[in-house]
């Protein structure tokens, strides 16, 4: 994990990037009333498959307050500049609420730096206009941490301590870390924004989630973004309100990773033909019976959809790791197709030896005797 202060258009951003350097990009951007640790019960799930990028909006958090009025345009500038300033060329972007239109709206006004979107709990309007107004009224007047009950009833229902006992505590955290002034004008650019009529324009693949019980963004409101944007998917999320990313974190994160990088199952499947190759694969999955069959889905949705797939190490690093741990283990028979899969994830026959002489001291002169004889064999039948 690395914080850094990016100053960007006039203002100061707190930023957390956490993931491998090299892995694809993710951006999560939040929404009004919280904080880059909004994302803290999801951060661990996203960034062992992307480079994930969290922010404060402007007066939130450890973000500067510049004086308004913000709009719409300004907040989706100040992601693309966090982006430059990281050298980022292109992202896939989950929001929440405001951060879902601002998500919406980077897929409109920069197409070509937008990977995949997963816009939750938004909106592409959220009228009306007065109510913003009044909201703006009422923080510029009392603080943003006069709004905690209110929201409280609204973000989350009443089951949330059963779901995330943190929830609570962590929303009353992150209010009371804005500003009145950077507030009311998030206020002020929520009054102001409105999307629909660009809806159409969006041809990045698009999830919307809604939470079932969400009466700021009801599943109505999701399924009017649905039928307007080309590619786009919905999820409904039972037992979820407004923040439905804090009180069902587990099924959020199982909606947008399916959504960015495919299903568990789908993605294993892909890697473990790649790896493995298409003929051993394909007997694995013609031998299957009704006993087997759960094993093998187990397999590829665990050790090749999750772990395989991790960006964490190179698919030759696991190469190495794989064939040592079978050694050391005895397990020759696995041993014996992942000599393939190493030539085949870039290991020479050299280096193989090296792996081997290796586990000959740590495994022991038995197990890398006998893992010598399999590899010798299976070297020499594909010579």
């Amino acid at each position: 994990m690395q914080e850094r202060q990016i100053e960007v258009n006039g203002v100061k951003f707190r930023v957390r990037i956490d993931g491998p350097e090299k892995a694809p990009a993710l951006l999560l951007i939040n929404s009004l009333s919280t904080t880059l640790e909004m994302w803290d019960g999801q951060i661990d799930n996203f960034s062992g498959h992307f480079l994930t990028i969290r922010y404060d909006q402007r007066g939130h958090g450890g973000t500067s307050s510049p004086d308004g009025p913000y709009s719409i345009d300004d907040l989706g500038q100040d992601a693309l500049s966090i982006l430059d300033a990281l050298d980022i060329e292109s992202a896939s972007v989950c929001g929440v609420s405001l951060g879902g239109m601002i998500a919406m709206w980077l897929a409109i006004n920069a197409a070509q730096r937008i990977n995949r979107v997963v816009a939750a709990c938004t909106s592409a309007n959220f009228a009306p206009k007065e109510f913003w107004v009044s909201r703006a009224d009422v923080v510029t007047a009392n603080g943003p941490s006069s709004l905690y009950d209110s929201l409280l009833g609204r973000w989350f229902t009443p089951q949330v301590d059963s779901r995330n006992p943190k929830a609570k505590s962590l929303l009353k955290t992150m209010l009371s870390s804005c500003t009145s002034q950077g507030y009311a004008a998030l206020c002020q650019a929520l009054g102001n924004a409105d999307l629909r009529d660009q809806l159409s324009q969006i041809q990045a693949p698009t999830l919307i989630i809604a939470g079932a019980e969400d009466p700021a963004t009801p599943p109505s409101v999701a399924m009017e973004l649905f039928g307007q944007i080309p590619d786009s998917g919905l999820v409904v999320i039972p037992g979820a309100s407004h923040l439905a990313n804090i009180e069902q974190p587990d099924r959020f994160v199982d909606a947008t990773l399916e959504h960015l990088i495919g299903s568990q199952r789908v993605r294993g499947m892909k890697v473990r033909t790649e790896v493995l190759g298409a003929e051993h694969v394909g007997r694995a999955i013609e031998n299957k019976t009704a006993f087997t069959s759960p094993f093998q889905d187990f397999i590829s949705r665990y050790a090749w959809g999750e772990i395989w797939t991790r960006p964490g190490l190179d698919r030759r690093s696991r190469s190495i790791v794989t064939l040592s741990v079978l050694v050391a283990m005895g397990h020759l028979n696995e041993f014996s197709f992942h000599i393939p899969a190493a030539l085949g994830n870039g290991l020479s026959k050299e280096e193989i030896m090296e792996v081997l002489m290796q586990c000959g001291i740590y495994a022991g002169v038995p197990a890398a005797n006998s893992a010598f004889a399999k590899a010798n064999e299976i070297l020499k039948s594909l010579e």
